[in-house]
Order: structure tokens, then sequence, then C-alpha cells
């Protein structure tokens, strides 16, 4: 099975195509343009670099949060758009848990942490293990402080990775200490390819959706939402 998975929940735009868990193909890009402008051109171009045609994607996965809201909808619209045009199954692929992904076989603490603003991250907290990493907590809005307290309940060192790394590895270090420990710059980004494969999985076991039935994954409200709430006097 030929699946094309799409990453837009962060500032990186991130495809690829997986075959039976195999990576064909990934691109990745973490410039100025808006994934407005990037997706497209990216999708076409590994679709041709594995060697394919669109008749042949047989499912699509996308990165449905949480993360910024814009690059969602993004993401979710160009997905939901392809799936339609090509009459293929989608499904929806936790950002945070993408990011888990290569760390899994390493069988520790791994918390994706995601830069929220406002003082606060996006994250899960996983445990690794072969195959899938497998959740214990979130996903979670929460500040670093509140974040360190949730992992609490568990013992043991903790790998951070994921865009909220560089703005809060300090404050996780001085409340942490030698359990808080952070992958490489390389290893911050979001790859299509993580993507993809738990799509692969998902898709395999028969959870594909329509075009309709796909939604995003929001765990805060939107800046709008939030002053549209205010004035409402909610």
């Amino acid at each position: 099975m030929f699946v094309l998975g799409i990453e837009a929940a962060t500032p990186v735009a991130a495809v690829a195509i997986v075959e039976d868990g195999r990576v064909l193909a990934e691109r990745l890009v973490n410039n100025r343009r808006t994934h407005s402008i990037n997706l497209l051109p990216m999708i076409k171009a590994v679709i041709e670099d594995a060697g394919l045609t669109p008749p042949q994607i047989q499912g699509i996965a996308v990165s449905f949060g949480p993360g910024s809201f814009t690059g969602l909808r993004i993401g979710l619209t160009t997905a939901k758009t392809l799936a339609w045009v090509w009459q293929v199954p989608v499904v929806g692929v936790s950002t945070l848990e993408a990011l888990a992904l290569p760390l899994a076989p390493q069988g520790q603490l791994i918390c994706p942490i995601l830069n929220a603003r406002k003082n606060e991250v996006y994250a899960s907290i996983f445990r690794g293990r072969a195959g899938q990493p497998e959740l214990l907590k979130g996903p979670l809005a929460v500040s670093p402080r509140q974040l360190a307290e949730v992992l609490a309940e568990w013992e043991g060192q903790v790998t951070f990775l994921g865009d909220g790394v560089p703005v809060y590895q300090q404050e996780l270090s001085d409340l942490l200490g030698e359990r808080a420990l952070f992958t490489p710059q390389a290893a911050l980004l979001p790859r299509g390819a993580a993507v993809a494969e738990l799509g692969y999985w998902q898709l395999a076991a028969g959870q594909g959706l329509s075009h309709l039935e796909l939604a995003a994954q929001y765990i805060r409200l939107s800046e709008a939402e939030v002053k549209l709430a205010a004035k409402c006097g909610k």
C-alpha cells in the first residue's frame, strides 16, 4: 500500500511516501514561505521521486494536531481535497506521536513539545517501545512548570524534542535537572515519513476515513475564539 504523509502542523512542511512501512521518498522545508505555497509542489515532487503517479496512492495520512491553527487548516484541507479527488481514505495522525516515533525503540520516556506561545507548550508523554510509542498522557496545553509536575508521575530520564525545545530548554533543565535530556537540533523537526508510517498502520487496520469525517485535534482555543468569547462575556 502506497501512503502519502503530510506534516504541516508546525513551521516545517514535510511530506513522504511509504510503501508497507518502507520510506520511498521524503521532502522537508523550513523556510519563510507558507505551507499553502510549499505543500502541493512538494507532494507532486515526492510522488515523482518515488517513481509513482497519483492514481497509485492508496491512502493519505496527515498530522491533525495539536499545532499551529493555520498550519493545521492548510494541511487538513490539502489532505481532504486530495482524498476526495483521488477517492482514497484519509487518516489523522497525532503531531506529537509522529515526533516521538523515531525515538520509540529506545524504550525511554519521550516528551515531544511544541511551542504553543503564551508560556505554554503542547505536549504528550510517551513510553518508547518497539513499533508505536505508548501514550501515557496527553495531549496537553501546559506551562513548562506544569509539565514538570505531570512528569513527576514517572521515574527516569525524559527525552524532549520538538520546536518547543529551543524556547524552553533552560527552564525545563532548571525544573527537572539531570532527568531532562534533549535531542540534537536535527531531531527537533517533524518528519512526513513518521506521519506516513503511523497512518499506514491505521489504514492497514481498516481505520481510514472519508474526506468528510476527518477533523483537526485542537486542544486550545484560537486567539480569535478567545477574543470572541471575551466579547460575548464567556
